[in-house]
């Protein structure tokens, strides 16, 4: 599951979010997050069988200016998917597959900016992804793609833009469109993208109220996607859903930033692409918990 860019603490992604924060902060070019993800149990099919899932998410990213006109950024994560079958011992897909455990996860992505006005943002970020369960190959578990994307700087300084995500995933190759948004609607309330899109699916969209100079709140909603090798004969899972999320953020200081979530999960399915066979997973909850510190 991937809640938010906590980078997710989703909520995806792959659950985290890229909070709002106050003005005149310093800027700082190194992040690094850690996030912690836990859902409540969910039947998965007919069959009785029941699921509850946990996250890590551990991320490092850097943001570099080359000139007015120019920026590059780096990011690399590490997340470890934990599948808490309520009965390990029955197959899953009509018999064809076993319970899986620890799914690891490894992603690497460039960014590279252009601005070639004061109006006009661009930006062109390759990605670079292997996601594998117990058992499984690793060389064998490899995603790429590239996110692309335009955005226009009004005058009273929102953003609106269109986004599009090309992603070779596992024995799958999908196009993902997306709005990239960063719209000041008051003082306090913003309408932004609380995700990056990517293998976990589209930015999604999360309205934010800006209580104090430390303390923010928000609610968003995104489609969620997780793809992930399961044998070596190119048996791959995927898990789709939709996450809606409340979420509470405290600037603790200018460089370390809390954030806590309430997520619901919905119109959820899990798919065996080979023999194709897809189970629904009922609704659930999740609490997520993410810190990040910028230098």
């Amino acid at each position: 599951m991937n809640f938010v860019k906590l980078s997710t603490v989703v909520v995806a992604s792959s659950l985290l979010s890229a909070p709002s924060y106050a003005a005149g902060k310093p800027y700082s070019p190194f992040s690094v997050s850690v996030s912690r993800i836990s859902t409540f149990e969910a039947d998965v099919g007919d069959q009785g069988q029941n699921l509850q899932r946990d996250t890590w998410l551990l991320g490092a990213k850097t943001g570099i200016p080359i000139n007015r006109q120019w920026s590059i950024g780096l990011n690399v994560n590490y997340d470890k998917l934990n599948f808490d079958w309520a009965q390990n011992n029955q197959t899953l897909f009509a018999n064809n597959i076993a319970p899986w455990g620890d799914v690891d996860r490894y992603g690497a992505g460039l960014s590279l900016m252009y601005r070639p006005n004061a109006q006009w943002m661009f930006m062109l970020a390759p990605k670079l992804q292997y996601a594998y369960a117990d058992g499984a190959s690793s060389s064998n578990a490899q995603s790429y793609g590239v996110v692309a994307s335009g955005m226009y700087r009004f005058g009273n300084g929102n953003l609106l833009g269109l986004g599009v995500a090309y992603l070779n995933d596992i024995s799958e190759v999908r196009t993902v469109p997306y709005l990239a948004v960063n719209w000041q609607i008051s003082e306090q309330l913003k309408l932004s993208n609380p995700f990056s899109a990517g293998f976990s699916g589209p930015a999604g969209l999360e309205l934010s109220y800006q209580f104090t100079d430390t303390i923010d709140m928000g609610f968003g909603a995104s489609k969620r996607t997780q793809r992930f090798l399961v044998a070596d004969d190119e048996q791959t899972i995927e898990i789709d859903e939709w996450v809606s999320f409340l979420r509470a953020g405290w600037a603790v200081t200018d460089s370390l930033m809390l954030n806590g979530y309430a997520g619901y999960y919905f119109n959820s399915e899990m798919e065996l692409n080979s023999p194709e066979i897809v189970e629904e997973i009922d609704n659930q909850t999740a609490l997520a918990l993410a810190l990040e510190y910028k230098f």
